[in-house]
């Protein structure tokens, strides 16, 4: 019997979940908490702004193109995600063409890994350090989730996939909201709230953590996944897979023609999912810029959706299981245009409303991720799982384009947080309406699967 035909072990099962432990402390630490403050903060200090101070008119030019301050994290998230639209199909058609894709589940997880390490030299007015360390982090992360996406597939079979897919997503949030409760700690202790240079000093240390922690449990996976090669990475044993990879790429996005289904659904799940990731990434700088927020209080509050959206992310799994993934989705997505709503109205200095709008974000923000990931597995023809995850990886982990971009210009053009946070509903409404109008089941056997009982 083949690698590829051995049924997965409850212990390979785990090491595909310790993934999700491991990388999460980037998409919680960095991307949700830390980083759109810091990087936003030695921006304006490299602009001539005074560190701490409420307002700011100065710019700066990074490649001679002249951008707010509370601009810059927003556009390099959307360049971070224009990089991937290249990178990670191609690392996709390479995964699945390779025999040790836990090589490259390596590979791209200690270089972002070391991206993020390497924060720490991100001082004074560093900030084309900074946002060049991100940008090749996030790209990375994105790569490495290709890899790990793949795997998937291999794990369980049609009614299984929602169950793993929740439960890694769960263990996900349970990983990062512990290091982020441990950086909660380490911003108690040390901060002075008199010199807004130790809240920064602190903050990138959290964010080397985070790398750390990264490096770390990403062993986990590498020594307990199981190489499963398809019969493609068989017959291309020998070859250049890069170049190969490339090629395969070609093949690949002429036949998903055949396939209109599934770019129907990888479309509303590129829209909606923007949204969504739009709103974990900037949501520090929201609560920040607009809200004037402490750091503790937004810590805390992440905390409480990271604790919340492991429960969330296996109660909607179970929810699934009674309704479908499906109409568990679509679900989701109104709760989610209800907390943008909610967002809009809090009041500046409040943190009891923001904490308690975190708490429903946290219940439906897993779930609807991790349902959306299994629900598309579900759809991908056989042995072509990295490439198809490639592309649906392009809106996910953090790494949204759209939202970013389109905050970015609304706040560039009426200096409010808040209406750049409201104009976020286009993704939401659109996505639910191009979900509900995908006939999933047809979807899933013209890809030549079987679907499960519920949708």
């Amino acid at each position: 019997m083949t690698a590829a035909a051995v049924p997965a072990t409850g212990r390979e099962r785990t090491g595909w979940y310790f993934y999700d432990w491991a990388m999460s402390a980037f998409s919680t630490t960095v991307i949700t908490v830390f980083l759109g403050p810091f990087l936003t903060s030695v921006t304006k200090v490299a602009a001539g702004c005074e560190l701490g101070a409420d307002s700011c008119d100065a710019t700066v030019s990074p490649l001679g193109i002249t951008i707010a301050p509370g601009s810059f994290y927003p556009y390099l998230v959307s360049l971070s995600v224009l990089l991937t639209v290249f990178v990670l199909p191609v690392t996709g058609a390479i995964a699945d063409r390779s025999r040790h894709k836990k090589v490259m589940l390596a590979a791209t997880a200690f270089l972002g890994a070391g991206a993020t390490i390497a924060m720490a030299f991100v001082t004074g007015d560093r900030y084309l350090l900074g946002g060049a360390l991100f940008v090749i982090g996030n790209v990375a992360l994105g790569a490495s989730v290709v890899v790990y996406n793949s795997f998937l597939p291999q794990l369980g079979g049609p009614d299984e996939r929602d169950r793993i897919s929740s439960r890694g997503w769960a263990l996900g949030y349970l990983g990062g909201g512990l290091l982020l409760a441990l950086n909660l700690v380490a911003l108690t202790m040390f901060e002075n709230p008199d010199d807004p240079r130790s809240t920064l000093d602190i903050a990138r240390w959290c964010i080397v953590s985070a790398g750390v922690w990264w490096a770390l449990f990403t062993l986990v996976p590498l020594f307990w996944l199981t190489e499963r090669p398809s019969a493609e990475a068989v017959e291309a044993r020998g070859r250049n897979l890069l170049l190969d990879g490339f090629v395969q790429l070609g093949h690949t996005i002429r036949q998903m023609r055949t396939y209109p289904l599934t770019l129907f659904f990888l479309a509303a799940f590129l829209i909606y999912n923007d949204g969504i990731q739009t709103v974990i990434s900037l949501a520090s700088q929201y609560g920040t810029e607009e809200l004037r927020l402490g750091q503790s209080t937004l810590i805390i509050t992440i905390l409480i959706v990271q604790f919340l959206a492991f429960g969330g992310a296996l109660l909607l799994g179970r929810v699934a299981a009674a309704i479908g993934a499906w109409k568990t989705v679509l679900a989701s997505l109104v709760l989610w245009t209800l907390v943008i709503l909610g967002a809009f109205w809090l009041p500046a200095g409040a943190p009891v409303p923001f904490m308690l709008l975190g708490a429903a974000i946290g219940l439906v923000m897993g779930g609807s991720q991790a349902l959306s990931r299994s629900l598309f597995s579900q759809m991908i023809p056989a042995g072509k799982e990295g490439e198809y995850y490639g592309f649906y990886e392009i809106s996910d982990k953090g790494t949204s384009w759209l939202g970013p971009l389109l905050f970015g210009l609304v706040f560039q053009l009426t200096s409010s947080y808040r209406i750049g946070l409201i104009s976020l509903l286009v993704f939401f409404v659109a996505g639910f309406a191009l979900l509900l109008f995908v006939p999933v089941r047809r979807a899933i056997v013209a890809a030549g699967n079987v679907p499960p009982k519920l949708l």
